[in-house]
């Protein structure tokens, strides 16, 4: 009887995870790429165990939530498996999300895709599409571990990155020091080739500030180490000129894939973030807030209150009101996936468990979302439908097992009745039990037969009848 002890247990796993699929929730992944519309925070792709994700998946800002229970939301999926690139929404109609190099590989398979660099998703139709680029950069094919920002009149500017090569070449990575632009509105890419004052950089965060000013942060630069966070890097794209800004304030340790987002007041709050060593792997994984003041270059620590989200790497951070969304990303070296939001409350600096509508409302956002008012509806009916399907699954297998418990306990209590005495054997106690009645034709049965058994002893209490 023991086993069955176990089967309980066996039911309230199997029905969970049947609940978690049926819900559905994302996998656990890091180096994905995000983009806020509206109220939808989306995210594109991103390393999964053993292989890479093609995934779209996205978060419904428009009300309230616990972090333990995000309400995702899956769309149309890439047409390549993706990590490591970067995306931004167009400025011209609030829907047009451009996705800009990676790592891609054709779906499916463990190949490389190079076919393009560039691809365009429309959020209100969920369509992709594979955009016709004039005089394209060959050499920007495979670059990654980038961010792209995007100014009001469409052009985006992608500064270095990498081009991973492969773990037997020599070396593993190409370092780049080079600006590229995209006009969307022409769809025509430029290059500039920067003088040695731009040091090559990679996985660092890239912020624009309204004046027109691209804040590059933290990174790994060309002689593969981490690029000083008190040195800041800084691009003008009205003079297409670089300067070197020295921070000031507290000391901020260096360090490559942290986040970043950009406040009302010209602050720039960056998450998290590791150390690499010279293969590219992480050995240490920051868990801290800083912020970075525009006007006065000067770094401070805030003090934060609340149950603080653990570290994180390769993740993603994204700005919605006063909320900072982190998702997904590597907490240590050994874990290397996860699948959780956490929420900064920029006003206190405090960590929130619960997501509430902001009591403001920003009109465009509100439009946006009123665009997409009918699909989010077909999309929340849609998961009603898989909760209510995961629910029934976990109920029909309760039933069955518990069916099977009690058939078993049933038999195992039948057999227990039958108890054998001295001198004599439990087949024959079972053989007398099962003895049939038999009947003569024109004699009438008698209307009870006592047997009493052969061999031992009766136990009291215990009488044998036949039916």
């Amino acid at each position: 009887m023991k086993p069955l002890y176990y089967i309980p247990f066996f039911v309230i796993f199997v029905s969970r995870y049947l609940l978690v699929i049926c819900q559905n929730v994302p996998s656990p992944r890091s180096q994905q790429t995000s983009t806020l519309v509206g109220t939808r925070l989306y995210f594109f792709g991103g390393a999964i165990p053993l292989s890479v994700s093609n995934e779209v998946w996205y978060l419904d800002l428009s009300s309230s939530f616990n972090v333990s229970t995000p309400p995702w939301h899956s769309d149309v999926v890439m047409t390549v498996r993706y990590s490591f690139g970067t995306s931004c929404l167009s400025p011209i109609d609030n829907s047009t999300i451009f996705l800009i190099g990676g790592r891609t590989w054709i779906a499916n398979t463990n190949f490389y895709s190079n076919t393009s660099s560039v691809y365009q998703f429309n959020s209100k139709t969920s369509q992709w599409t594979t955009p016709t680029i004039n005089t394209f950069n060959s050499s920007f094919a495979s670059r990654n571990e980038i961010q792209a920002v995007i100014d009001n009149n469409g052009k985006i500017f992608i500064f270095g990155g990498t081009n991973y090569i492969s773990l037997t070449s020599t070396p593993i990575f190409d370092f780049y020091n080079d600006i590229n632009t995209l006009d969307i509105t022409t769809m025509t890419w430029s290059t500039q080739t920067q003088s040695q004052s731009a040091l090559p950089n990679t996985a660092y965060t890239a912020t624009l500030l309204p004046n027109g000013l691209i804040v590059y942060i933290g990174g790994r630069n060309g002689s593969n180490s981490d690029t000083n966070i008190a040195q800041i890097q800084v691009f003008d794209t009205k003079l297409y000129t670089w300067s070197t800004k020295s921070a000031s304030g507290s000391t901020i340790a260096s360090r490559l894939h942290h986040s970043a987002v950009l406040t009302q007041d010209g602050n720039i709050i960056i998450y998290g973030g590791s150390t690499h060593d010279s293969s590219g792997s992480f050995t240490y994984v920051f868990s801290d807030i800083a912020v970075l003041n525009t006007n006065s270059w000067v770094w401070s620590v805030p003090r934060v209150s609340g149950t603080s989200a653990p570290p994180l790497t390769q993740h993603s951070a994204e700005l919605y009101k006063n909320y900072m969304i982190l998702a997904f990303g590597a907490t240590s070296p050994s874990i290397i996936y996860t699948n959780n939001i956490y929420i900064l409350d920029i006003q206190n600096y405090t960590w929130v468990t619960t997501f509430n509508i902001p009591t403001t409302t920003n009109q465009a956002k509100q439009t946006q979302s009123n665009g997409n008012s009918s699909t989010d509806q077909a999309n929340n009916n849609s998961s009603n439908l898989y909760i209510g399907i995961g629910i029934g699954m976990g109920i029909v297998i309760l039933a069955v097992v518990l069916f099977v418990i009690g058939f078993f306990i049933y038999k195992n209590r039948h057999k227990q009745e039958i108890i054998a005495t001295p001198g004599t054997s439990k087949d024959d106690h079972i053989r007398e039990t099962h003895i049939s009645t038999i009947y003569t034709p024109g004699i009438p049965p008698p209307a009870k037969y006592e047997l009493t058994p052969t061999y031992g002893v009766p136990v009291p209490g215990n009488n044998y009848h036949g039916s």
